[in-house]
């Protein structure tokens, strides 16, 4: 009975194996990361009370499939103003050049009354400004 038992396990670990190593070849590798321009911003209101939570959308062109949005770098430029800067991946596999325009989007959440500056980067040196009135 034990060596049934133990058959059927060894049977089971490497049927899982198999399967996981196969499953393996359909992940695709981030190569690396940078700075991708934000092209444009949707502010849903520029006015909102304190405490609350307004989502901030923004607009990037990446060539191809095998581009993204990865993240934001958020910067706390002073206590009302925010540097936003959109990172995009590169990664492995087949790839169609097409370029494709993905939204991406940061929840904003006062904690203090006043009017909070915004900047995206949107290349070179040049920046993308909002502003927002906290009640």
């Amino acid at each position: 009975m034990k060596t049934v038992s133990s058959i059927l396990l060894l049977i089971s670990a490497f049927c899982l194996s198999v399967i996981s190593c196969k499953d393996d070849e359909n992940y695709d590798t981030i190569e690396s990361v940078d700075k991708v321009k934000i092209d444009s911003v949707k502010v849903v209101s520029d006015t909102m009370s304190v405490f609350s939570v307004q989502s901030i959308r923004t607009y990037s062109t990446y060539s191809s499939k095998c581009q993204g949005f990865y993240g934001y770098d958020y910067i706390y430029a002073s206590d009302i103003q925010r540097d936003v800067t959109a990172y995009q991946y590169f990664r492995t596999g087949d790839c169609v050049k097409k370029p494709v325009v993905i939204p991406s989007q940061i929840n904003f959440s006062p904690q203090k009354k006043g009017v909070y500056t915004f900047r995206f980067w949107s290349g070179n040196n040049t920046w993308i400004t909002k502003n927002i009135v906290v009640n």
